[in-house]
């Protein structure tokens, strides 16, 4: 197993390696207090007239406050943004909560439910990152009034796009904003005449010549978009031009390490790297409080998980899909429906909602879970064959 090799890239430009899947999350003392997610939706006022309202999730303990903040930054799927679902990050939000953080995930301007029209400068890369970040900072601005946030601790977060957003950020003298952390950060052009590695090159390289704060980087050995060779550069032109940045090279995840921050089992991965890096700059991390019961469901021994012939309502195209389901990755889940709707889907931040958002999209009758992970939890009515 190869050792982690960690040093901020201001004296040295070096790819570090870390085994994807091995390091396993500090353990903290028990008999804490316990706190909810406490999720809600507030729209930010964004723009240079504030008259754009970004859709925004938060997530903080119980409790008046004032906590420190992290700000998590959203990729872009492939088509339409208003299209785009709204981003959670429910796993690295959890995570925070329990250190006692508030978390803020926005929606940028035209994507998702936020208003306004979604800008991209095509190949300037540098142009993509830098109005990205523009609402990002709106979104600190607007923190930093709120009682409930200590705005003298802040950390930005941000996902593939949202990572290149968040380094653009770390160009400016944002208050509070101590560090920054980079998940496979950048943006992928298909099609045209786009040299589109060449651009993100020049752009880290300017946002390391501009770069106000301390950054961690995390890019995995199978990112499907941002190979170790791209992450390197990408690297290399950020420290060569000043800035300070630690990469930290992690092997393969899964089948795409791109997916690693969105995926419950990602936090065995990422969470040990945001404690070292969050104490070298002086954010807590401790954890504060025990997070409520999240209402998993208990397996309900009902059949065994590779009785196809088990499933209740499913017609034959039905059990084929669920048979095909069996091969997919945890986390997942798998819904039924009287109407004889299915629906399935794995990882991402909660597949349970999304196998019954799949069934309910085909169904006017309710969906109910059958399977999660590797367990039946069916409670419903019994096999109609």
């Amino acid at each position: 197993m190869l050792a982690a090799i960690r040093r901020f890239a201001a004296a040295l430009a070096t790819l570090s390696a870390v085994p994807a899947m091995a390091a396993m999350p500090p353990t903290f003392p028990q008999n804490l207090p316990t706190t909810q997610l406490n999720e809600e939706i507030v729209r930010v006022p964004a723009g240079p007239t504030l008259a754009v309202l970004l859709e925004t999730t938060v997530y903080k303990p119980d409790g008046p406050g004032p906590f420190p903040l992290l700000v998590i930054n959203h990729g872009k799927a492939a088509g339409d943004p208003k299209l785009q679902s709204r981003d959670r990050f429910v796993t690295m939000a959890s995570a925070f909560v329990r250190r006692g953080y508030a978390v803020m995930v926005p929606m940028r301007t035209g994507f998702a439910n936020s208003t306004g029209k979604y800008v991209e400068h095509g190949c300037n890369m540098t142009a993509n990152g830098y109005t990205q970040a523009n609402d990002v900072r709106d979104v600190i601005r607007y923190a930093s009034r709120q009682g409930w946030i200590d705005a003298r601790r802040i950390v930005v977060a941000g996902q593939s796009y949202g990572g290149l957003a968040t380094m653009a950020l770390a160009t400016q003298s944002v208050p509070g904003v101590r560090g920054v952390m980079n998940f496979a950060g950048g943006l992928k052009m298909v099609g045209g005449n786009c040299d589109w590695q060449e651009a993100l090159v020049r752009a880290f390289g300017e946002y390391g010549r501009r770069g106000k704060v301390a950054s961690m980087w995390m890019y995995g050995a199978n990112d499907q978009y941002f190979p170790p060779a791209l992450a390197g550069r990408l690297h290399q032109a950020y420290t060569g031009a000043g800035g300070r940045a630690e990469l930290v090279a992690f092997g393969p995840f899964k089948r795409d390490a791109h997916t690693m921050l969105a995926s419950r089992d990602g936090e065995a991965v990422w969470l040990p790297e945001a404690a070292r890096f969050l104490a070298r700059i002086g954010m807590p991390f401790d954890e504060r409080y025990a997070l409520a019961d999240p209402g998993i469901e208990a397996p309900s021994h009902y059949a065994a998980l590779d009785d196809v012939s088990a499933l209740p309502y499913l017609a034959a195209n039905g059990r084929a899909a669920y048979k095909d389901f069996l091969n997919r990755q945890t986390p997942r889940a798998f819904a039924v429906s009287p109407s004889g709707a299915w629906g399935w889907a794995e990882e991402g931040e909660d597949p349970r909602r999304n196998a019954l958002a799949a069934c309910q999209s085909k169904s006017a009758q309710p969906c109910q879970l059958y399977t999660v992970d590797d367990a039946v939890v069916w409670q419903g009515a019994g096999r109609t064959d």
